[in-house]
């Protein structure tokens, strides 16, 4: 493709948009465990919508589908909404594309690293064969590199065909290539394809021992998520009208849901295998979801209840990160415990885990009056 097809980077708007900081608040709420709370409130009351929530926050053990199954595709495809946005300045500005290439390839060693030190805490500096390689937040950058370079080299119709194209290739190797012991199309969580694949080819610890969910070739349904996105973003910074914008990305969430019904007859949904149906299901999720915060937020500016996870949204790597070293609950009990010491035995973790939220927001809300927002 030739610099006159970059279609998908023409728009003169640039604003930003507080429904893409406010979907990825919503989503960082969950991911840093702002959802504990409910699960541990589990058998504690008589009300059944609750136990029904808190089985909604837990992953499946292999195949099916949770709501917290959508989160982290969740924030690969927002990651993409915001690849979508900062690419098309860079184009208005006439940043050069190696310097493009340049920032995201750093980013992408950054998160690679930052994601080893995540998942390895302690470090075992003297243990090679304990550290966990695969990570969220390299999976994040190696996704937000390869979208780069798509982005701006292929038009809208040639991003939709290389995520089509690789979940077919997935779907096809899954099914066409053979497992030693275990034959072809083996979705058993021994016998997949993932899973042998991570143990010759991955070093280090891996996940679920016998195969790592975020490990090698899993990677490559998963970037999908971030092209899917940085369409939506394309659409999202168009200078179409609302309505069509709306209207572009309700059809996009419900063919993807659609296709993903259909193809989950033969390849599960399953977000431990990244099945090619999965991708699309939550892809499909994720537009509409997109659509619905851009809908109330951007267009009918009903923006109040959206500062909550404002806050969050904009220091996303920072939460991420603190919660990773700094137990918020330990302080949570440390501040609030007296003022639950009363209340039922059972009921202190849930106190505990509700006190950790608030602190974590109060963090981040000093972060947002003093202006510190971390990015890469």
């Amino acid at each position: 493709m030739t610099k006159s097809d970059l279609s998908v980077g023409t728009a003169k708007k640039s604003n930003r948009l507080m429904s893409v900081d406010a979907l990825r608040g919503f989503d960082m709420f969950f991911i840093t465990g702002g959802g504990t709370f409910l699960i541990l409130m589990e058998g504690k009351t008589s009300l059944p919508w609750i136990d029904t929530i808190a089985n909604q926050l837990v992953h499946p053990a292999w195949i099916g589908f949770t709501f917290y199954d959508f989160i982290f595709p969740l924030f690969l495809f927002i990651s993409g909404v915001s690849i979508a946005f900062s690419l098309s300045r860079d184009i208005n500005n006439k940043v050069e594309q190696k310097v493009i290439y340049r920032k995201a390839f750093w980013r992408m060693i950054i998160l690679i690293i930052l994601g080893m030190i995540d998942k390895n805490i302690p470090f075992p500096y003297f243990e090679p064969s304990q550290i966990r390689v695969a990570s969220i937040l390299g999976r994040i950058g190696i996704a937000g590199f390869v979208t780069t370079f798509l982005y701006l080299n292929f038009s809208w119709k040639g991003l939709i065909a290389w995520v089509g194209g690789i979940l077919l290739a997935y779907y096809a190797i899954i099914f066409l290539v053979p497992v030693p012991g275990y034959g072809a199309g083996n979705l058993t969580f021994e016998g997949n394809l993932v899973g042998w694949i991570d143990r010759n080819f991955l070093p280090g610890r891996l996940l679920q021992k016998t195969y790592d969910e975020l490990g090698l070739i899993t990677q490559f349904p998963a970037l999908c998520l971030t092209v899917l996105g940085a369409l939506a973003g394309n659409v999202l910074r168009s200078e179409k009208k609302e309505s069509r914008k709306i209207q572009i990305m309700l059809i996009a969430g419900v063919l993807c849901i659609s296709i993903a019904l259909l193809w989950s007859l033969h390849f599960p949904i399953s977000k431990r295998f990244w099945t090619s149906s999965f991708v699309l299901l939550t892809g499909g999720m994720a537009f509409i979801a997109m659509t619905l915060f851009y809908w109330i937020i951007d267009v009918l500016k009903f923006q109040k209840w959206a500062f909550f996870f404002q806050v969050i949204g904009l220091n996303s790597l920072t939460v991420y990160m603190a919660c990773a070293f700094i137990n918020f609950r330990y302080t949570s009990g440390r501040i609030f415990g007296g003022l639950y010491a009363p209340a039922p035995e059972a009921w202190h973790e849930v106190f505990e885990a509700f006190g950790a939220v608030i602190l974590v927001w109060l963090f981040l809300y000093f972060l947002y009056r003093k202006k510190i927002f971390v990015k890469i």
